[in-house]
């Protein structure tokens, strides 16, 4: 979702007068409210995975009429189904799983020519293929003073002290996760030096949080699976350094515009980087990686475990 806001402001470059709604899990809805580009966000009825014919049909139905065109990012048959049922005059997408039909501007994607992911979101905003990647805008999370003060006040931060944010969470798997006795030696080390160490993370990176906070004598603030996801970025937005694996939240605190250590292992930067220009980017390169594996098929993970806090302190510090 935060790379899908290059696109947004694309599309505002290119047509200022538009109006941008955007169909999303209602997960991601308190992001698109910090963008503003979007006039709103709709949910989506269907959760990942599951079909939910009758349930698309009807919002399909109720948007009729409101829109000349829509672009549909993901490369599945069913997430063209609703612009469809819309009637949306325009129905942009790269050719898919059979979506003739469904769509009726189908591009066709050169992955070589359009290596990342943000660059193919931005492209079906454009009119015409380009000869080279297009440009994409970098996004940007927009945080009023009144929401930095709501989240400081609603968790009793204290925000007189640097802090740094620590995000050891990967939805994907243990292959993209950082160590959690690196990062809880890099926070301890960070504390010394009189930092606040702050943990984020969802639900299901609680334990992975947990166990950094046992490993420093509970001295951090553990933000993980206690915060909803806006009430995360607005916090975030209060760090002044963040440290991440390639995550979600990797993507948040480089729209949020904060200095930012992106940690690669099993993927790869050149894919999905963090859109930030002053984005420093900490991997091995070793010969089995980028693998794209959930975990390590040779069982060490070296492209993680021999990262060493001292490597991320020097980027912090470059």
């Amino acid at each position: 979702m935060v790379m899908a806001q290059s696109l947004f402001i694309t599309l505002k470059q290119h047509y200022p007068a538009c109006t941008i709604d955007v169909l999303a899990p209602g997960w991601s809805l308190p992001l698109l409210q910090r963008m503003p580009e979007v006039r709103r966000g709709i949910a989506m009825p269907v959760g990942h995975g599951r079909f939910g014919l009758a349930e698309r049909w009807r919002l399909g139905r109720a948007l009729r009429g409101q829109y000349g065109r829509a672009l549909v990012l993901p490369n599945s048959w069913k997430s063209a189904l609703l612009p469809f049922f819309a009637e949306i005059d325009r129905r942009t997408g790269f050719f898919g799983e059979w979506r003739y039909g469904l769509l009726n501007d189908v591009r066709r994607l050169d992955r070589q020519h359009l290596p990342q992911t943000v660059q193919r979101f931005v492209t079906l905003g454009l009119e015409k293929p380009q000869a080279g990647p297009p440009a994409c805008p970098q996004p940007k999370l927009v945080v009023s003073a009144e929401q930095k003060q709501a989240a400081a006040t609603k968790y009793a931060v204290d925000i007189g002290n640097p802090v740094v944010a620590l995000c050891p969470g990967a939805e994907y798997g243990p292959a993209k996760r950082w160590p959690v006795e690196h990062f809880a030696q890099l926070g301890r080390c960070l504390a010394a030096r009189g930092w606040q160490v702050w943990l984020f993370g969802s639900e299901k990176d609680a334990a992975i949080a947990g166990k950094i906070n046992a490993l420093s004598g509970q001295s951090f603030s553990n933000f993980a699976g206690k915060t909803s996801l806006a009430d995360a970025v607005d916090l975030m937005s209060l760090a002044d350094v963040v440290v991440s694996n390639d995550s979600g939240l990797m993507h948040v605190a480089a729209a949020l515009d904060k200095k930012l250590v992106a940690l690669y292992g099993s993927s790869d930067p050149g894919f999905t980087p963090p859109l930030h220009p002053a984005a420093r980017i900490v991997r091995l390169g070793l010969e089995c990686s980028p693998c794209f594996r959930r975990e390590c098929p040779l069982g060490h993970t070296h492209c993680l475990t021999e990262i060493s806090p001292d490597q991320v302190l020097q980027a912090m510090d470059a």
